[in-house]
């Protein structure tokens, strides 16, 4: 039997059945004032419970923003853990750290790196992730897909934002550069036989996918 999609009060509901508090909020804010568009409250939680059951202890981030994402991932993460996230725009990372100040993350737990994220991701370790979240350029999520499979540990999970965009994704009219960039890379996780896929309605949509691990990675 077909089920019904959620009517908006149920949207609503789910989406805010994790609830943001001030420092949160105020992340937003400062987001909102420079024009960077954070996660959603549904997909941050949905970041944060990943995190925690992955027991994460090393996150790149693709697109700091003003620190929502980053706040989220950083309270499911290890107490030890170190967020790596990564920004063109150096101002978006000044208003990012006093969001993790006022959330009371100490400062050796997030390196900052202002610049191009294909510039600076080649630069980081393989396989020494146990997250990378992308939410950049989304004519460059191909990119970051090939980077990220190289960061992660076996077991490690890549998530994109915006999966969705804006409900053209599903449109097949919609042919737009980052729409057919976010549609083609949907198709690459989905048929990808070293990833597990699962695409999440949350917010503007939240791809997920899990490396395998390799035969040789199983003792």
């Amino acid at each position: 039997m077909a089920t019904s999609p959620p009517k908006p009060a149920t949207w609503t509901y789910s989406e805010a059945f994790v609830p943001e508090d001030e420092v949160l909020a105020n992340a937003r804010a400062r987001a909102e004032e420079v024009g960077a568009v954070a996660i959603g409250s549904g997909g941050g939680a949905a970041l944060r419970f990943l995190a925690s059951v992955l027991d994460a202890r090393a996150v790149v981030e693709i697109g700091t923003g003003a620190g929502v994402s980053g706040v989220w991932l950083l309270r499911g993460m290890r107490s030890d853990g170190v967020l790596t996230t990564v920004d063109i725009e150096a101002e978006h990372q000044r208003l990012a750290r006093e969001s993790y100040t006022e959330a009371g993350i100490a400062p050796q737990r997030v390196r900052t790196i202002a610049g191009a994220a294909l510039d600076v991701l080649p630069r980081l370790t393989d396989a020494h992730y146990d997250i990378v979240f992308c939410d950049g350029d989304k004519v460059e999520y191909a990119a970051y897909l090939k980077e990220a499979l190289r960061l992660l540990r076996p077991g490690g999970v890549v998530a994109f934002d915006n999966a969705l965009w804006h409900d053209r994704v599903a449109d097949p009219a919609q042919r737009d550069e980052e729409t057919v960039a976010i549609r083609d890379l949907g198709r690459a996780v989905a048929e990808h036989e070293q990833l597990v896929p699962l695409l999440l309605p949350v917010g503007d949509g939240l791809l997920l996918a899990k490396k395998e691990w390799a035969p040789e990675d199983v003792q």
